[in-house]
């Protein structure tokens, strides 16, 4: 993919480096000189300009992106990064940084972004993966069509445990995509087992996360989640 990077920072110059090793094509854009550094990330294009303004995003050419990311160190740069790339360029993803907590709640389809990044709210949702067993985490929320990454660990009385996948009744607008197991990665197929322990990594509606609460842990765990 090819994706332009507002913010050479080291937020910015982080995702870009994961991206480039991963394959994908990068351009960083930054409009502080001092932050022009293309020896941190020589694979990187690199744009000295403000993403803010149209006309640098025109000359940029982030139409032809696949992917913005604002990532700047300022929230309503990255609003306005984000809601130019939406709706001046039509790129079809744009990721957003939120530095402040209290903003997170501006991070909508309304200004573009399909999915905002907080990283107290990240902090804390990998915080509660790691410890908790036996109710539903969400770790993060994609914000065009108000899906949600959720986790859930299976504690040992969990009346599927034992049971193949497709035992599962899965609410509508649910979907299990992954189970974590130990080291291991699974794409969960219809036939596999589940096991006490197990991370089970869903997306779903906002709408559906107490039914798929209640399917996977019972239905004496409805209400307890966030």
């Amino acid at each position: 993919m090819r994706i332009a990077i507002a913010g050479a920072g080291n937020v910015g110059r982080s995702i870009a480096q994961e991206l480039i090793g991963n394959g994908h094509q990068v351009m960083l854009i930054e409009r502080q000189p001092r932050q022009l550094r293309p020896e941190r990330v020589p694979e990187a294009e690199w744009v000295l300009a403000d993403a803010c303004e149209l006309t640098s995003l025109e000359e940029a050419e982030v139409a032809n992106c696949d992917v913005v990311v604002a990532a700047t160190g300022d929230d309503k740069a990255n609003l306005v990064v984000s809601l130019l790339a939406k709706t001046e360029f039509a790129v079809n993803r744009v990721v957003a940084r939120v530095n402040r907590a209290e903003n997170e709640w501006l991070f909508t389809e309304q200004w573009g972004v399909d999915v905002a990044v907080s990283k107290p709210r990240l902090m804390a949702a990998l915080v509660e993966e790691a410890v908790t067993v036996g109710d539903l985490v969400r770790l993060m929320t994609f914000r065009q069509g108000e899906a949600n990454l959720v986790e859930i660990t299976l504690p040992a009385h969990a009346p599927y445990v034992g049971q193949p996948v497709r035992s599962v009744p899965m609410p509508r607008d649910s979907a299990l995509v992954a189970v974590l197991r130990g080291k291991r990665v699974l794409v969960p197929t219809p036939d596999d087992p589940l096991e006490a322990g197990d991370e089970l990594i869903f997306v779903c509606t906002t709408e559906v996360e107490d039914e798929v609460r209640a399917v996977v842990l019972g239905t004496d765990t409805v209400g307890r989640g966030r």
